[in-house]
């Protein structure tokens, strides 16, 4: 009995011992969890810090590749600024120490300053190449531009000038050119009704704003016909309607001398009888030298001059003379 009672307690021992070891066992697994946790994030801020220090390690390098470049300028703007110096107490007369000194003393806009630095270094750029002779060119170009533009205000003077006489001649020929188209146009009414018999006949300006240069429209109504422009006439009728016109011009500013070659050749009897009518009314002031093939033509004129070949080759002139107050004919063979 006693020994089943010891029995009991050791294993009532041993079962605590196994619950106490359970325990330690799920403490040791717990403990073993948060240790792998805490080493990863031990391994993580490590690999920053090793990236950290690569970054630093390379940023010290740009630094000291910095510092030595600074380094560098500056030992190259000692030897600019000991030169310059040099420069400008031999040049200037001018000591940069005391210079700088008394610049020290007064406030400075830099910003400002960079700027105009900036600007006169690109008016400098856009000037080139320095000109030695420009001054002289210069003063060249200034008395070739004067003479010039004395020269552009004698021409424009002139100009207006011509402008002017133009305009007042313009003004005179065109109160003429009116004058005289208007009596050659009541001329050419009157003499389109003696060589038609009757009718109708006008003249109009193309375009009554430019007188002097616009065309002239001829309409003409010969009679029994309706009007119509001269473009649409027989050729007889041109012919005679071309006659009024130039008899109507002939009576506006008479000459002591006419020439007409061959106007009657498409006229009929009747109207070469008219037209022989018009030419013995001019017949008083002018003298008529007429080239034609009609017999009542011939039959107005004073003298007759004609030629002929009697053998071949040889052309010879007649000329007969009609002495009309006596009725006698010489006939002379020149």
């Amino acid at each position: 009995t006693a020994q089943i009672a010891r029995t009991r307690r050791d294993i009532l021992n041993s079962e605590a011992k196994v619950s106490e070891l359970f325990v330690a066992k799920d403490n040791a697994g717990r403990m073993s969890t948060q240790m792998h946790e805490r080493i990863s994030t031990l391994l993580a801020e490590q690999k920053q810090l090793e990236e950290r220090l690569r970054e630093n390690r390379s940023a010290q390098a740009g630094i000291e590749q910095q510092i030595h470049e600074v380094e560098l300028e500056l030992t190259q703007l000692a030897v600019k600024i000991e030169d310059l110096t040099q420069r400008v107490a031999e040049e200037l007369q001018i000591d940069l120490a005391e210079a700088y000194e008394d610049f020290q003393a007064e406030e400075v806009d830099w910003d400002k300053i960079r700027t105009e630095i900036g600007e006169l270094r690109g008016k400098i750029e856009r000037l080139g190449n320095v000109n030695v002779d420009a001054i002289q060119q210069q003063e060249e170009l200034q008395q070739r531009y004067d003479f010039l533009t004395a020269q552009t205000e004698d021409l424009t003077k002139s100009k207006n000038q011509l402008e002017q006489l133009i305009s007042r001649i313009n003004k005179e020929s065109r109160a003429k050119f009116q004058a005289t188209f208007d009596e050659v146009r009541s001329n050419f009414q009157e003499m389109f009704r003696k060589l038609f018999g009757g009718g109708k006949a006008d003249i109009f300006l193309e375009d009554p704003y430019d007188i002097l240069e616009c065309g002239i429209e001829i309409i003409a109504r010969p009679p029994g016909k309706e009007t119509r422009s001269i473009s649409l006439l027989s050729g007889g009728e041109k012919s005679l309607t071309a006659m009024a016109l130039l008899f109507a011009i002939f009576k506006t500013k008479p000459s002591p001398f006419c020439f007409l070659d061959e106007a009657d050749a498409a006229l009929d009897e009747a109207n070469i009888e008219r037209f022989n009518m018009i030419v013995q009314e001019f017949q008083k002031n002018s003298q008529f030298i007429i080239v034609t093939h009609s017999k009542r033509t011939m039959s107005i004129a004073d003298v007759l001059f004609g030629i002929t070949m009697q053998t071949q080759g040889v052309s010879k002139k007649i000329s007969v003379t009609f002495d009309k107050s006596e009725t006698e004919v010489d006939l002379a063979v020149a």
